[in-house]
């Protein structure tokens, strides 16, 4: 019984994270919004607009997917319990860590001004 319930929690869970995702990729596309994009420490990079395109994508594919899931399940009871768990549980774990991976790569290797001022007193 308790594993029904913590089911149902998990699937209502799904309704805000999609909602969320999709938003997100609404606000990088039709507002052009780039505060949320590439985010590391809370801070976007500083050409933002260039990955962009990556942060939508990612937020607007993992939001189709929890809404189509969403549907199928509750709508049509198309996917078994076991399914639709590890359809969800995928889809939220790739989503993050492809944000992640974006963030990180968007930011560079984060060797900041140590680094840049060593380059500079090395070519003097």
């Amino acid at each position: 019984m308790s594993i029904f319930i913590f089911n149902w929690l998990f699937l209502l869970a799904l309704f805000p994270v999609a909602f969320f995702w999709l938003r997100r990729a609404w606000r990088i596309l039709a507002r052009r919004d780039f505060s949320e994009v590439a985010l590391k420490k809370g801070v976007a990079p500083a050409d933002a607009e260039r990955y962009a395109p990556y942060e939508m994508a990612i937020n607007l594919v993992g939001g189709l997917v929890l809404v189509g899931l969403l549907v199928s399940v509750l709508g049509f009871q198309a996917l078994s319990q076991e399914d639709w768990v590890a359809l969800a549980g995928s889809t939220l774990w790739v989503k993050l860590l492809a944000s992640f991976a974006l963030s990180r790569h968007a930011h560079g290797l984060g060797l900041g001004k140590r680094a840049s001022a060593m380059t500079k007193a090395a070519a003097k």
